[in-house]
């Protein structure tokens, strides 16, 4: 296994379809109208039918290669707390799964990022820059492969997050991420959403071949991406954030 030098910074993670959106319930890669670039999209994460993550961004674009997002630093956004304020990585898994929650609306204080939702495969890779604007990671979100929605004039992509994910370097070394997480929740399976550990981190061994070989999507391909300047971050999350899950 090939390592960074230094830990890369420790980002929350929450998809893993292409694109094409339906126009009214959920569907796959190819269904219904496509997206439209510049469009506001809510990108929502799910633990089995509880939705627990959102952020808001834009539709960059989407192809063959999949749907693009861009996710900016101070977007709307909300996240499940526990009824004193705590997170899901606040305490352990044993004491989280007691406790009362409630989806809390925020901003989004990390990073800029462009994510790719590739047409096949459970994962996103999501690209980052330092505050300079240099590129400095891949990240590899192992998830269940997502399901994209178009409702009442609102545009989401809903998945459930897998926990274990992959930094990548610019020099293409690499590093697990998570793993003791993976492994504290799995003894809880009545209450955990991965079914399936070995086909997620065959998965991200997947991924990582191509990393290692230095293939699309970690060729260099948009580590100069650029923002629309004409895009405006909204200032709250648009209504039906919360609808239930496509």
């Amino acid at each position: 296994m090939t390592k960074p030098d230094s830990p890369a910074r420790d980002e929350p993670g929450p998809v893993s379809s292409s694109v094409p959106v339906p126009t009214s319930a959920g569907g796959g890669p190819g269904a219904g109208a496509p997206y439209t670039p510049g469009e506001i999209v809510v990108h929502r994460s799910f633990t089995t039918k509880r939705l627990v993550f959102v952020r808001t961004g834009h539709v960059i674009d989407h192809d063959e290669r999949g749907l693009r997002l861009w996710i900016p630093h101070g977007c709307p956004m909300a996240v499940e707390l526990s009824a004193d304020g705590r997170g899901l990585r606040d305490m352990p898994f044993a004491e989280w799964v007691r406790q009362p929650t409630v989806m809390t609306t925020s901003i989004w204080r990390g990073p800029n990022i462009f994510m790719l939702i590739p047409t096949r495969g459970a994962h996103s890779v999501w690209w980052f820059w330092d505050w300079q604007g240099r590129f400095v990671r891949w990240y590899i979100n192992l998830e269940e492969p997502a399901v994209a929605w178009r409702r009442d004039g609102l545009v989401g992509v809903d998945t459930t997050d897998h926990d274990l994910d992959v930094w990548v370097t610019p020099a293409r070394t690499w590093e697990w991420k998570d793993e003791h997480e993976l492994a504290e929740r799995l003894a809880f399976p009545e209450h955990y959403w991965v079914s399936d550990p070995d086909a997620v981190r065959a998965e991200g061994e997947r991924l990582l071949r191509l990393v290692e070989s230095g293939a699309f999507p970690f060729d260099g391909t948009w580590t100069d991406f650029q923002p629309d300047p004409s895009w405006q971050t909204p200032t709250s999350l648009p209504p039906g954030w919360d609808r239930p899950r496509a």
